[in-house]
């Protein structure tokens, strides 16, 4: 040390460092640089710095975390959708998050002024304070963002799936369906709104899923399906000896069972918070010849707020389809929606393509609704999840009612993921396989049971030709959805050619 000089504090620039070696001076420049760098990989500063053995631990800490989230979103997307369905977790997640961005934000602050050169001018310091500001508000506002995202799940999970609501036909045990071959879920279509008294399910769906590949057939029943019948061991089939009849054939209708059942019999089934579920989840178990574990109900009038909070969907249209107009009084529709593949619609469109019936027929709407459906499940890709999920999650919460407990939807998640790349077939009891006035429910019941099991049963032979005057046989209703759901060039050219059906305006 030479005369006059000052003493050699260790740790500063262009001097003595731990280990003795000696650095060049560090400019302002190049220690905001490094406090920028420091906060998108914690511990790169506290190395800068000289802090060697601080900066590796926290830069290895903040590796293995990076490399778990890279996990999560790959391998381990089950055990992560799991996680996200579990309350208790959700619970205490805000904290973890906020203790990691809070020590973030320390890692950031502390680099900052070891990386500092002093002395610093009170300019400098403004500078520095600022980029230091900004970078905690980068590590903060996502991190806020995170908090609201897992609160929201949380209580879209509480308000949706709760398990202490009461149903006559949900089990209580500790395993509702784990050790089952196949879940069935009744998915019903609610009619209710402004102007229209209680609720018809004029879509009325049983999904049943096979539990150990995922394979998916949708059973579609037709509106107006008369005479649902009741098990045996039911109370209903007492008062409903012959099948649901609510004393005048309109009344009396599947679509009309979740109104009129539950007004004229109120407390038949014992305690439930849903009791028009539960008559139909028992007939419609019955004429299927399926047990129906649960129900979700999805109410249409709100059907249009999913699907906007979605950015619309896209389907394929084959015909003419109208846009309002009612049937039994001839009132002609405001518009129609025309062919042509692979449309873009948002919420009041779609509700119009999944509800048009005035010139068609009951089947061709409840293909459409599993087309709807369909689209919706293509439009909810994870992407699109993530950026609108604050929407969604309330709008789900409000048109969507259910009898599924939570202590099963890691259950649900498990068969989520089979279902995903399994097979989804389809099949319609429209006129060609049933009379819905005098339904035949063996026949529903064995056409059931051969398309859960195709393999299992016999190869047909092939028809003989039907003789003179005879009717031609039945088609196989067992159908591909994605084919259902197809554009067809050749029908939608005769639509066009036909030309678009009256409206009101003209």
């Amino acid at each position: 040390m030479t005369a006059g000089s000052a003493p050699v504090a260790p740790g500063q620039d262009g001097r003595a460092s731990r280990g003795g070696a000696r650095r060049a001076p560090r400019g302002f420049g190049s220690a905001l640089g490094w406090t920028a760098l420091g906060a998108l990989l914690p511990g790169v500063g506290y190395l800068a710095a000289g802090r060697r053995r601080l900066g590796a631990v926290v830069l290895g800490i903040f590796l293995v975390l990076v490399a778990g989230a890279v996990w999560l979103a790959t391998a381990g997307r089950r055990f992560a959708a799991r996680t996200a369905v579990d309350t208790d977790v959700l619970l205490w997640a805000p904290v973890g998050i906020g203790v990691l961005a809070l020590l973030w934000v320390v890692v950031v602050v502390t680099g900052y002024r070891m990386l500092l050169p002093r002395p610093t001018s009170g300019g400098r310091h403004v500078v520095g304070g600022v980029l230091v500001a900004l970078l905690v508000a980068g590590i903060a506002a996502p991190a806020v963002l995170a908090g609201q995202f897992v609160a929201t799940s949380r209580g879209l999970i509480d308000g949706v799936f709760a398990d202490g609501r009461e149903s006559a036909t949900v089990p209580d045990g500790p395993d509702p369906f784990g050790s089952q071959d196949r879940v069935n879920v009744l998915l019903l279509g609610g009619d209710g709104g402004e102007g229209r008294e209680g609720v018809r399910t004029d879509t009325v769906i049983v999904a049943s899923t096979d539990t150990e590949t995922g394979d998916t057939v949708l059973f579609s029943l037709p509106r107006n399906l008369e005479e649902l019948p009741f098990p045996a061991s039911s109370p209903l089939r007492e008062v409903y000896p012959e099948g649901f009849d609510a004393g005048s054939e309109s009344e009396s209708l599947l679509n009309a069972v979740y109104r009129n059942g539950p007004a004229e019999f109120p407390d038949i089934l014992g305690p439930t918070d849903d009791p028009g579920a539960d008559f139909l989840k028992l007939g419609v178990g019955e004429a299927l010849g399926l047990p129906i574990d649960y129900h979700v109900l999805v109410n249409l009038e709100g059907f249009s707020r999913l699907v906007d909070a979605l950015g619309g969907i896209t389907v394929n249209v084959n015909y003419y389809v109208p846009v309002n107009g009612i049937p039994d009084t001839r009132e002609l529709p405001d518009a129609y929606i025309p062919p042509g593949p692979d449309q873009e619609m948002d919420g009041a469109t779609a509700l119009a393509f999944a509800r048009g019936r005035f010139g068609l027929t009951d089947y061709d709407r409840m293909a459409r609704q599993r087309c709807t459906i369909d689209a919706i499940v293509d439009a909810a890709d994870p992407v699109t999840l993530l950026q609108r999920y604050q929407e969604l999650a309330a709008t789900t919460e409000d048109i969507v009612s259910t009898d599924i407990p939570r202590s099963v939807l890691d259950d649900f998640v498990d068969l989520a993921f089979l279902v995903k790349d399994a097979e989804l077939r389809s099949v319609v009891f429209d006129e060609t396989v049933i009379d819905p006035a005098y339904p035949d429910y063996e026949r529903v019941r064995q056409l059931v049971q051969d398309a859960l099991a195709p393999a299992a049963a016999p190869e047909p032979a092939p028809a003989p030709a039907p003789a003179p005057g005879e009717e031609p046989p039945a088609p196989d209703p067992v159908t591909d959805l994605g084919d259902a759901c197809a554009y067809d060039p050749v029908r939608a050219e005769e639509a066009r050619a036909q030309g678009e059906p009256p409206t009101r305006q003209q």
